[in-house]
């Protein structure tokens, strides 16, 4: 798997040409009855362009030879010219009108491939492994998605409906004018549509780098404002808002460079495309002035040859900038196609069904790293009896919650296996084994939504006696009468509007609403002052009991009723038995719970001493 922690700055050769089409063309040919109509509008407008400088033409002849004959105003030929001018006026609407319909038949079909991409992007956001999601930066992640579906978007309609109609215009015009002109003037316009494209081609690759690099310092500023708006409290408690401010400032400022030097590559190529366009048009009229003036072409022909040029350089104009930002969206959407191109370090390859029996789990000489010069877990075998609680403690570091990550596969252990009820967890999908699982984290983090439904979020399609029980036994009565809005009260970014304790119970409510054949607490109190501990606990001991249930624990005196307990130290099992057979022991066991009586002591004397 390649690095995780950012994507390159340079992608892939694959992702510098049109990658893309073959993406997203099932989404396209989903709706291949309105692609195929929109094209027909789309040829029916050009159709109608080609025709108008025809139009303008014998309308022009015509007023001159009214003019030169002298025709009374009764003469009905002069209804021919009128009649020219209603068609003129109506190839124009239908012009308008087709490209409109066009646009209306399409954008369906747009929406849809940006929406379907989006998904895709998500859904494979969460397949990827936790180790992906540590280290990558929220802010410019949402950013790189943001950006590439806004350039499917551009791809899809200007590249059908401006780059392909706009050559399909050069060569209907070059035709016409070599079959009815001097070959000079589809020379010139040939020549000049030659060199425009290779020059905006030729630069444009040039000034792509800008844009990415633009791109890269968009992300990051974007990531760096997130990420302290996120931290507000922390910013705050360390009077950190001028440090921010610059931190800010700075990735702005390379931010500015990088769009400086953007917009100086823009400059030399809108200057150098104005250039090749100016001397084409006023070549073609010198020469169709020229052969006014020696009869070889009438007014009328002067007046053709002129909006030609008009209608032709305009949109080759324009295809210049649609080129320009069809570059700058494949530059944006090559970061959302190297996230789909992330593999999970965790294969999701398991296919067995899980069948739970009684609940056993056995952790079966496991050997983890999170990087090879540093072994967290060293030959580790622990089982977890089915129907029991057991207590996992230790010193920080030992390796207790990195059980939790493995068994809930967030990571896989270089070596050993992890068993329910003798199944290895690799065997099965990941979906099933998390689903049989339930935790109360650490840091219980909550959606900014309401309290009904981050409960409901373990099982959406729980009745409210269900979700009654589940507050009665996790003792969240109390939180949700002194609520005015009860149920409904919103909880605040990640829960912050709730205190340590309430995030807890509503945790333990959320796993009981979940039903899970095994529970698991990972330090669910550490973060708790002593009283709010002990009650935790004692709700912990209360939904747990008859469950298998595995604690981990920092503090001791929370798990002395465990039916089990384990010690790790430096990444194994050193002593295992019940809270009165370890101290009995007197060994690490007993060493821990005599230093942290000691230390609850001194704080206890603190405290009645202040």
């Amino acid at each position: 798997m390649k690095s995780s922690q950012s994507l390159p700055d340079t992608p892939p050769d694959r992702y510098r040409g049109w990658h893309w089409v073959t993406t997203l063309w099932p989404y396209l040919m989903e709706y291949r009855w309105r692609v195929m109509a929109a094209l027909l509008c789309l040829v029916a407008a050009k159709l109608a362009s080609v025709s108008m400088p025809f139009l303008l033409k014998y309308q022009v002849d015509h007023l001159s030879s009214v003019d030169k004959q002298g025709i009374a105003p009764a003469d009905w030929w002069l209804w021919f010219p009128l009649g020219l001018l209603l068609a003129y006026g109506a190839v124009r609407f239908l012009n308008v009108f087709m490209g409109e319909v066009r646009d209306l038949l399409f954008g369906r079909v747009t929406e849809r491939a940006m929406r379907r991409m989006a998904l895709k992007v998500f859904e494979h956001l969460h397949t990827l492994s936790l180790e992906f999601h540590l280290n990558r930066q929220t802010g410019a992640l949402q950013r790189d998605i943001e950006r590439g579906t806004n350039g499917i978007s551009f791809l899809l309609r200007f590249m059908i409906f401006n780059i392909i109609p706009t050559f399909l215009e050069l060569f209907l015009v070059i035709g016409l004018l070599l079959a009815n002109y001097p070959p000079v003037f589809g020379i010139i316009t040939a020549v000049a549509v030659v060199a425009y494209v290779a020059y905006s081609v030729k630069v444009t690759e040039w000034r792509t780098h800008y844009v990415r690099e633009a791109n890269r310092m968009d992300s990051t500023t974007h990531a760096r404002a997130l990420d302290s708006l996120l931290n507000y409290e922390t910013v705050k408690y360390f009077t950190a808002e001028r440090r921010e401010a610059e931190a800010y400032d700075s990735a702005l400022a390379q931010w500015e460079q990088a769009r400086r030097m953007n917009r100086f590559s823009l400059f030399s190529l809108n200057s150098g495309q104005a250039l090749i366009v100016s001397v084409a048009m006023g070549s073609m009229l010198l020469f169709a002035a020229y052969y006014v003036l020696i009869g070889r072409m009438t007014l009328g022909d002067f007046t053709l040859v002129n909006a030609f040029m008009f209608q032709l350089f305009v949109p080759l104009n324009f295809l210049g900038f649609v080129y320009r930002e069809i570059k700058a969206s494949m530059a944006n959407i090559e970061r959302m196609f190297e996230l789909l191109d992330e593999q999970s370090a965790v294969k999701d390859n398991g296919t067995e069904p899980l069948h739970i029996r009684k609940g056993e789990v056995v952790f079966n000489n496991l050997q983890f790293a999170y990087q090879p010069e540093r072994p967290i877990l060293k030959g580790l075998s622990l089982t977890l009896e089915a129907g029991k609680t057991l207590a996992v403690v230790g010193a920080s570091g030992a390796g207790k919650s990195t059980l939790t990550k493995l068994l809930f596969r967030f990571y896989d252990a270089q070596q050993g296996d992890i068993l329910i009820d003798g199944q290895a967890i690799q065997s099965v999908p990941q979906q099933q084994l998390r689903q049989v699982l339930g935790i109360v984290p650490q840091d219980t983090v909550l959606f900014n939504d309401t309290l009904k439904n981050n409960l409901l979020y373990a099982r959406p399609q729980a009745t409210d006696a269900e979700l009654t029980d589940v507050i009665r036994m996790a003792h969240l009565q109390k939180l949700v009468n002194e609520c005015p809005a009860g149920m409904e009260t919103v909880v605040g970014e990640r829960g912050l509007k709730l205190s340590g304790g309430e995030k807890q119970r509503i945790a333990i409510a959320r796993m009981l609403l979940k039903r899970p054949a095994i529970m698991v607490f990972d330090e669910a109190t550490s973060s708790l002052d002593s009283h709010t501990e002990r009650g935790i606990m004692a709700e912990i001991r209360e939904v747990s009991r008859g469950h298998t249930a595995l604690i981990i624990a920092h503090r001791l005196s929370t798990v002395v009723d465990a039916d089990a307990i384990a010690v790790i130290d430096d990444g194994q099992v050193v002593e295992q038995g019940t809270h009165q057979q370890l101290l009995a022991g007197g060994g690490a066991y007993a060493a821990l719970w005599q230093a942290q009586q000691q230390s609850d002591g001194v704080e206890q004397t603190d405290a009645e001493e202040k």
